[in-house]
């Protein structure tokens, strides 16, 4: 049943993913509210198991034969899920917008895209607009850190 790579990984996804719904049902309800704080991280939690159960039914390609991942690769992707616990450690310090900035920025640089000011306007306009939607038109409060707003 569990011959395949893709299959494996898909049950460790569903177990993660069933947990993270547990979880997010166990969100309190916020009365005064349009859109609870739960309605993201249940829909996240959909979402991933969803893909889980996609893959799990997926043919995989080659089979019998093990793909390894070259070195540099494996590097690259724990640098960047150091990015990714790093941006979750600040999160709170710095604020949504200041942290989601300095993440796309820095990640996007560390993998390979050199133009600066471009670089730059994406990531100082992405996670204004996702405040601005978050806070004005959704009414979830992201946090706010250093910035007076």
């Amino acid at each position: 049943m569990l011959n395949t790579l893709n299959k494996k990984m898909s049950l460790f996804l569903m177990i993660v993913s069933i947990v993270y719904l547990i979880a997010s049902f166990r969100l309190p309800a916020y009365t005064y509210v349009p859109v609870d704080a739960d309605v993201v991280p249940i829909s996240l939690g959909f979402i991933l198991l969803t893909l889980s159960i996609a893959l799990f039914f997926s043919k995989e390609e080659g089979t019998g034969q093990q793909k390894a991942i070259p070195k540099k690769e494996v590097m690259v992707i724990l640098a960047v899920l150091g990015f990714v616990l790093l941006y979750i450690f600040l999160l709170e310090i710095l604020g949504f917008i200041v942290a989601t900035a300095l993440f796309i920025f820095f990640c996007s640089w560390f993998l390979g895209y050199k133009k600066f000011i471009t670089n730059v306007i994406v990531a100082l306009a992405i996670p204004l607009f996702i405040y601005l939607l978050f806070s004005n038109f959704l009414k979830i409060t992201l946090p706010e850190g250093m910035l007076p707003f």
